[in-house]
């Protein structure tokens, strides 16, 4: 079991920087593969990040490929996501999610933990 937690969310303007952290507890951290989705109103959940156990693999949506990184610091047992070049367009609810498969993985069902959702907003 790993529980997970998001902070750095909040309200900023088209074209600012936002970092996102994700705090894992519980079972060792390295073991777990880690992700980002987010939730727009009226829309279903989307793959945003992932993240392998090591952190040396990373994959990313096209949407925020080239402006959104993922990293880890398992010592820390925290996974950041690090949003630039912000646009209206990814302002949605984030959320940080585990896995214990290996290989990185795109879709949410494979994820077996899920924190709470952290809000970002981006005004225009």
């Amino acid at each position: 079991q790993v529980q997970l937690v998001e902070s750095g969310g909040g309200l900023v303007q088209a074209g600012d920087s936002l970092k996102l952290s994700c705090a894992a507890s519980g079972r060792t951290f390295s073991i777990y593969g880690a992700g980002w989705f987010r939730q727009a109103p009226g829309k279903a959940r989307e793959y945003v990040a992932a993240i392998s156990r090591s952190g040396y693999g990373t994959n990313y949506a096209d949407s925020v490929k080239g402006r959104f990184t993922i990293s880890r610091n398992n010592a820390k047992n925290t996974v950041y996501l690090e949003m630039n070049s912000l646009k209206p367009e990814d302002m949605a609810v984030y959320y940080c999610a585990a896995t214990s498969r290996e290989e990185i993985v795109v879709v949410s069902t494979a994820y077996g933990y899920w924190g709470q959702g952290t809000q970002v907003t981006v005004s225009s």
